[in-house]
């Protein structure tokens, strides 16, 4: 695929993120998402915002789908985006037992481009703890 065409499916990406409804489920994932157990995620996908946390997952996963199959290459992925990182961070210490719940394939893509992106597993601790550390920083900051 030339460069042009994988340019212009990042930028179709891009558009995406900004619908009104998944900018709304990108910023519930972000603020108010964190799993740390099977319980804690499937509180959530039984509840109100289970289309929030699907919405963004099936995204993410979808476009590392296509850098998978070569629409994109990784590296162009890499250097456009970078919320795929926190996002994986968000469910990656639990996605076996995801995968055990709901099936094999959950975040396989998304997975596939972590691992195969130079220190991705590296990147998305970091990412992790970075998140991790601003929650703690803002809830102790009064309003």
């Amino acid at each position: 695929m030339s460069k042009y065409a994988e340019a212009e499916l990042v930028l179709k990406l891009y558009e995406l993120r900004r619908d009104p409804v998944m900018r709304e489920a990108r910023d519930w994932y972000f603020r108010e998402f964190h799993p740390e157990t099977i319980e804690d995620y499937n509180k959530v996908i039984f509840s109100a915002h289970s289309g929030h946390v699907r919405m963004v997952l099936s995204y993410w996963d979808m476009a590392a789908a296509l850098v998978r199959h070569d629409a994109i290459g990784r590296d162009m992925f890499n250097d456009t985006n970078g919320e795929h990182f926190g996002v994986f961070s968000k469910v990656e210490l639990i996605v076996p037992e995801i995968r055990a719940a709901y099936g094999p394939q959950y975040l396989r893509n998304l997975e596939a481009l972590i691992d195969a992106t130079p220190d991705g597993r590296q990147r998305t601790a970091q990412v992790r703890e970075w998140m991790q550390q601003m929650r703690a920083r803002f809830a102790s900051t009064p309003a």
